[in-house]
């Protein structure tokens, strides 16, 4: 169904009405769905029947996280099914069985347990992926694959990319909802300036978008796409704004290498911020984004973030040697984030203040050279405020306005209470 901007603004409140699978009940279904088992899209897709892919030959965009509930891929699961025509795979960054690391792909080869064709989406846009779906012979193109909720995660620009270059091949697109991990109760920090797009952050929404796929979908549709695309949404049951990861039930199957746990996912939309300088992210670690140090930093980082009392956080001095990535093989010394009290913490506030922190206490500190942390945050404003020597209150204050702006923007896209 597309969905438009008029589409949804001629609609109201009863924009939910709009996309399939009782989505105009949606709303009042999450609701009452607290306490009974969260059914993701694809569970619901397949308890139809595949109705909503009768008749079409199938294409699906997804990697390992795209798992049922016994964790069977839905590739296999729907391969093996005689009412789906699945005729093609597309892979994403990390490829479709995952075993690429970050800034990498599978490329083109035939999945060896299905036999069919997988295509490689990675960095791929516009007219050269558009012509991948016709060559590839599908009618529909689906989208399975669980976000992590920060707008620097490549995935919803995967599906961003895909569903502009349907539009260009004539193609439909589906949308199969998973839960955003970290709740969907707010938007938070910087919002992203149109000429610092890239592939980590497309289009203007925040840092931690607070949104479900299917609800950024909406979003793109509506807002983005200069066509919009033929878009069907398949929603959850049984999911509230409010919820955890760890209330779903659900396998945690990392979305990519350094993912490993719902807790990265909690700290990442503030502390991927450190992938814009010269410390360790904590990549090569088993605490990748949680861990954070370079050499020769020592307990006054963690004892200068610790003083600024930030809300349902805790800094712990920690030693670490990277099996890979920056300081590979190199004792180092930095902090460890213990998140005490996830309904109060807020990420991005908690990776400015590290980041203002790290600045004063280590004078090796430096911003990479390609000034990657702009693409990042989304604009010059975090880098050149710190800088000049801003806290992260004030750094803060200086977003309010645009946040507050795209939360308006934003809640006209929610499907769940």
């Amino acid at each position: 169904m597309n969905l438009s901007r008029r589409n949804l603004l001629a609609a109201g409140s009863t924009a939910g009405a709009l996309t399939v699978m009782g989505a105009a009940t949606a709303p009042a279904a999450a609701a009452q769905g607290h306490g009974r088992r969260l059914r993701t899209g694809f569970e619901r897709l397949a308890e139809d029947g595949y109705a909503l892919l009768d008749g079409q030959r199938v294409g699906i965009v997804t990697n390992p996280t795209g798992v049922t509930r016994d964790v069977r891929h839905i590739v296999d699961v729907m391969h093996a099914d005689d009412r789906v025509n699945l005729v093609a795979v597309f892979g994403p960054e990390h490829g479709f069985r995952g075993t690429a690391q970050a800034g990498g792909s599978e490329g083109r080869y035939d999945d060896p347990a299905t036999g069919l064709p997988v295509y490689d989406t990675y960095l791929k846009n516009g007219r050269p992926l558009a012509d991948i779906f016709t060559a590839s012979g599908v009618d529909t193109v689906v989208f399975d694959i669980q976000d992590v909720g920060a707008r620097f995660y490549t995935y919803i620009w995967t599906l961003y990319d895909c569903m502009e270059a349907a539009q260009l091949a004539g193609k439909r697109v589906v949308v199969l909802d998973r839960p955003n991990p970290v709740t969907g109760r707010g938007a938070l920090g910087p919002v992203l300036h149109k000429e610092f797009a890239s592939f980590v952050g497309r289009q203007p929404i925040a840092q931690a978008h607070g949104m479900t796929v299917a609800e950024l979908a909406r979003l793109f549709n509506g807002e983005f796409l200069q066509t919009p695309v033929h878009l069907e949404t398949v929603l959850m049951s049984g999911w509230r704004r409010s919820d955890f990861y760890d209330t779903s039930g659900l396998p945690w199957v990392p979305p990519s290498p350094n993912m490993p746990t719902p807790d990265t996912a909690l700290v990442y939309p503030g502390t991927c911020l450190f992938e814009g300088t010269n410390l360790s992210e904590g990549r090569g670690t088993t605490r990748p984004f949680e861990l954070l140090g370079a050499e020769g930093i020592d307990a006054r980082w963690a004892e200068a973030a610790g003083a600024l009392g930030l809300p349902g956080v805790e800094f712990r001095e920690a030693y670490f040697a990277p099996t890979f990535s920056k300081f590979q093989g190199t004792t180092v010394g930095g902090v460890q984030i213990h998140v005490r009290d996830r309904d109060i913490y807020d990420p991005v506030h908690t990776g400015v203040a590290l980041l203002v922190t790290a600045k004063r206490v280590w004078s090796g500190f430096s911003w990479r050279a390609d000034h990657n942390i702009d693409l990042l945050t989304g604009s010059t404003l975090v880098r050149t405020m710190i800088d000049a020597g801003a806290g992260a209150d004030e750094v803060a204050a200086a977003w309010a306005s645009e946040l507050a702006a795209f939360r308006n923007l934003r809640r006209h896209y929610l499907l769940y209470r």
